[in-house]
């Protein structure tokens, strides 16, 4: 599967793949990804805050 396809996926951009297995481990894996996904997002956006809107004064 294409990093991208994945990633979409964690994001609800995407259906899921029917054909995928399901148990509670890849549950748990999937949703540590998706909330470090989100935190890795927040982060860019504080960083751009910081550097762009701040850095006018």
């Amino acid at each position: 599967m294409n990093i991208l396809d994945q990633i979409a996926e964690y994001l609800y951009l995407k259906k899921k793949d029917p054909n995928a297995p399901r148990t509670q481990w890849m549950k748990y894996m999937h949703g540590i990804n998706r909330i470090s996904i989100l935190l890795f997002l927040f982060a860019l956006v504080v960083i751009f805050i910081k550097l762009v809107i701040l850095k006018k004064h």
